[in-house]
């Protein structure tokens, strides 16, 4: 169960960088409160997984999830754009995070 809430904190990460983007520096209200409640999901969900898992593998693939995420929509929903290098980068960084769980030893 510490997984499923490390990934549902990390898709809630990713939730309020996109309405932080969004928000337009805080000046849109319901983008603003968006962010924020992403946030406290995200933290809630972060809390509940360290409770099952150690800081030291939590924290890394919380904000692992957020960052693959955050470029994901990045490139998807605001049209950014990438290098193949940058994606090399990325896929890197997915394989680090796998690897993170898979030699956890935590289930």
């Amino acid at each position: 169960m510490a997984w499923i809430n490390l990934l549902i904190a990390g898709l809630a990460e990713v939730w309020w960088a996109t309405t932080m983007k969004m928000s337009d520096g805080f000046s849109k209200l319901n983008y603003t409160l968006l962010t924020v409640v992403g946030m406290l999901v995200s933290f809630f969900f972060l809390i509940r997984a360290t409770k099952g898992l150690p800081l030291s593998i939590a924290y890394p693939v919380w904000t692992g999830i957020g960052a693959v995420g955050a470029i994901l929509v990045g490139v998807i929903l605001f049209r950014e754009q990438l290098s193949l290098l940058t994606w090399l980068f990325v896929i890197l960084l997915v394989i680090g995070i796998i690897g993170i769980k898979v030699t956890s030893g935590h289930q």
